[in-house]
């Protein structure tokens, strides 16, 4: 044993002086060649999402598409190389070069597995991920992409000297090489103008494919956003609003609205699936919409928009992340809030409001290490609302279906389509196994939503509600596309058509005097997240400049018109 213990310290000095040999005996090159190089690298082996997609409209498609093709690899090369002359000198280069192999190979992995768009969108969707569901993500199936596109290249990056050059000569060299860089990116452009820009005008999303460059872009984008976002206040909203309408005496109201997460439309029992995923709700028979489109295909887009009054007819996205939410003219309208949190938070949406997080709750029945089932916020809720006077709204915003690891989202009582897909590599399993979890998901979603209107149905003191309403869809292997978050212009129906439903107690109904039986009859007309904001205040009789009562569902079928 004590040999043994009295070696190591010698084979860590051994280790040592071999890995300082290996790194001393590299060649000799300038910073330039290096980042040519590393252009050359990232353009051939890291974009094969970009090729295909390019390859899949046709757009390398005969003799001419041969040109087309070749004009690309050139231009995106030479963009990779002007970009890398402006990051890298001596003393950054291989330190940051390490950082985007490392970050590259991640990249060029989820491009390639679940074509993900790396626009700003998305890189904000990842960059606001915690740690529990970015981890799901972090598989073994990405090792080998890891591997042969950044540690290999990273070690082999680092057995190379860096040649020096007088500061003037270097700063002479770096201008002419990145002018030369960007006249051979312009030259290549030029050759296949046409195609090139048919491309990128019809097909304006497929940039995001094109790595490093997208997310360094993206990343600065959030960055500047994010930095603009802290040093702005939000535009308040609604600050008159009140209530109207309401006799003296009246029984107060309690509204919960149930935020899903990644349900879509296609997998909903109540929207006619051959699959019955919503046995509960068909038993409560609640107010379907089965034609609802979502403001955006992720979280980050989806959530701010629905809440706010300009929807995604009117979108702006800077007005909307900078304005008050649904929440906010509710607050000034005297009706309390309250966000329960099975998520990543509310985006903003409650920001200065009450707001409660069950990301590290302990509840034995409900959560583990991994996280919590959705109705770990039921606990407690009706205690919450005993403590508040007057209306009420509550949000309870859910973990739901969200991917890849949809087989973590439902107890194992509710796991009743087989076989199932039991790892979070989606390419590992059959569509039909990826299907089966996600519907058993579904049913979990069902089933926390007829518990909500339980409690709901138990508050003898109010009169109460419940929406639900789903951010965005999921795309489940068609045509090649997993999870969620491609550019809404290009997104598919099944990432942006999501359910709907609406459950009134007798009592809010009847003193709301709405009719929903007609409402029944009207659920199947098309409808958008863009109504949320303005239903919830024509249900709760709120007065404001900023409700519009063309949007709002309950109107037509309301006795007060």
């Amino acid at each position: 044993m004590s040999s043994v213990v009295r070696s190591r310290p010698q084979f860590l000095g051994v280790l040592k002086q071999q890995f300082r040999q290996f790194l001393a005996v590299g060649p000799e090159i300038s910073v330039e060649t290096l980042a040519l190089v590393a252009a050359s690298f990232f353009t051939v082996f890291c974009n094969t999402a970009f090729f295909r997609e390019v390859i899949a409209l046709g757009a390398l498609h005969g003799a001419r598409g041969i040109g087309t093709g070749a004009s690309l690899v050139v231009m995106i090369g030479a963009l990779n190389m002007l970009l890398l002359c402006v990051l890298l000198n001596r003393w950054t280069a291989k330190p940051v070069l390490t950082v985007l192999l490392l970050v590259t190979a991640a990249a060029a992995h989820f491009m390639s597995q679940y074509t993900v768009y790396l626009d700003a969108d998305m890189l904000r969707n990842i960059l606001h991920t915690d740690g529990k569901e970015s981890g799901e993500l972090i598989t073994l199936g990405m090792l080998p992409s890891l591997v042969v596109l950044g540690v290999l290249p990273s070690l082999l990056l680092w057995r190379v000297r860096l040649r020096r050059r007088p500061l003037g000569r270097a700063l002479l060299v770096r201008v002419g090489v990145i002018v030369l860089a960007g006249v051979v990116a312009s030259g290549a452009a030029l050759v296949s103008f046409q195609d090139l820009s048919a491309l990128m005008r019809n097909h304006r999303e497929v940039r995001h494919l094109i790595t490093p460059g997208n997310y360094i872009v993206s990343l600065v984008r959030v960055m500047r956003d994010d930095q603009a976002g802290r040093d702005r206040p939000r535009t308040p909203i609604g600050t008159n609003a009140k209530v109207i309408g309401r006799p003296a005496g009246a029984r107060p109201r309690l509204l919960v609205l149930v935020v899903g997460e990644t349900v879509r439309a296609q997998n909903w029992g109540l929207n006619g699936y051959a699959r019955d995923t919503t046995p509960q709700l068909r038993h409560i028979a609640p107010i379907n919409f089965s034609n609802m489109t979502s403001c955006g295909s992720a979280t980050e887009v989806s959530v701010p928009c629905m809440f706010s009054p300009y929807g995604r007819a009117h979108y702006d996205k800077d007005k909307i992340e900078h304005s008050q939410s649904l929440l906010h003219v509710l607050e000034h309208a005297g009706i309390s809030t309250l966000w329960r949190d099975n998520q990543t938070g509310c985006k903003g949406v409650c920001e200065g409001l009450a707001f409660e997080s069950f990301e590290h709750a302990t509840d034995p029945q409900s959560c583990t290490a991994e996280g919590c089932m959705d109705e770990v916020m039921l606990k407690g809720l009706s205690e919450a609302v005993a403590n508040k006077t007057g209306d009420m709204v509550v949000v309870l915003h859910q973990l739901g279906n969200h991917g890849p690891s949809y087989y973590k989202r439902y107890p194992p009582s509710l796991r009743r389509f087989t076989p199932t897909c039991e790892t979070p590599e989606l390419g590992k399993c059959s569509r039909d196994e990826i299907v089966n979890a996600y519907d058993n998901a579904v049913l979990h979603t069902d089933d926390f939503l007829a518990r909500t209107i339980r409690v709901l149905a138990e508050q003898s003191g109010r009169d109460t509600a419940m929406i639900y309403l789903s951010d965005h869809g999921e795309s489940l292997g068609e045509n090649g596309l997993y999870l969620h978050g491609v550019p809404y212009a290009i997104a598919p129906d099944t990432q942006t058509r999501v359910p709907m439903v609406m459950w009134l107690s007798p009592g809010m109904a009847s003193s709301r005097g709405i009719d929903q039986a007609c409402m029944k009859r009207e659920s199947a007309e098309p409808v958008s997240q863009d109504n949320l904001f303005h239903s919830v205040l024509g249900l709760m009789q709120v007065k404001t400049p900023e409700y519009d009562p063309a949007l709002d569902l309950f109107r037509g079928c309301t006795a007060s018109g």
